[in-house]
């Protein structure tokens, strides 16, 4: 898993970068520079989400339902607004596309829901095949499934072919992957991520099995949550 350190060093560079395309300006009209980044600059920035971690423990203590994982490899790329630019940007420098293109990409991943995270499953021996019921929660760091500051994701499968939505790393066909909508409001209509709350947290659940990876709220996030 990615190490609390290097997380928060990334979080700082981010906030450092003036070329953040959620910023807005006088006229309420999104900020544009995102078009200008090099491709260097959108490569860190769409790699600055991705954090892995693992769903189950270490060890293989099966002795009923060998058929079952052990533990599943377990990677999660929070779908930002920062990630969702710099992936259309890439797809830009790479295919020439013009600036009204690539802001239509960004328009159609920002469209298809309120955040999105690309949960990406590699199961450890068994039948290698993840069960369709698994589950996963985004909420404040430490929340549990059940209390109102946590919400449940909607596994999108048609969000595969958005085309922002895809992230800048090459497909690792040794995993399979989903992209899990989450709403920005808690049950009780509050920000899910409120000015207090620095760290987020995703739980995903296999059968009995759990595991969390955690993320610094990104502050487009914010941003979307006082927006909606």
């Amino acid at each position: 898993m990615m190490g609390v350190g290097r997380i928060a060093a990334i979080s700082i560079l981010l906030a450092a970068v003036p070329l953040i395309g959620e910023q807005q300006n006088g006229v309420g009209q999104t900020n544009r520079n995102y078009l200008t980044w090099t491709s260097a600059q959108a490569q860190q920035i769409g790699r600055s989400t991705r954090v892995n971690g693992r769903v189950g423990g270490a060890f293989d203590f099966r002795v009923a339902h060998t058929e079952h994982s052990y533990n599943y490899k377990l990677r999660a790329t929070w779908l930002t607004g920062e990630v969702i630019r710099a992936t259309a940007r890439l797809a830009q420098l790479s295919e020439g596309l013009s600036n009204e293109q690539t802001e239509a990409l960004v328009r159609e991943a920002e469209a298809a829901g309120e955040t999105v995270v690309m949960v990406e499953i590699d199961p450890n021996e068994g039948s290698g095949v993840i069960p369709l019921d698994w589950v996963a929660f985004l909420g404040p760091t430490g929340s549990r499934s059940g209390e109102p500051g946590i919400v449940k994701g909607t596994i999108l499968p048609g969000l595969r072919n958005v085309r922002a939505l895809s992230g800048v790393f090459r497909r690792d066909y040794n995993y399979e992957v989903f992209w899990v909508a989450f709403s920005l409001s808690s049950e009780t209509a509050k920000p899910l991520f409120p000015e207090a709350v620095p760290e987020a947290e995703l739980v995903v659940r296999i059968y009995n099995k759990e595991g969390r990876v955690k993320w610094p709220v990104p502050e487009s996030i914010r941003h979307r949550e006082k927006a909606g």
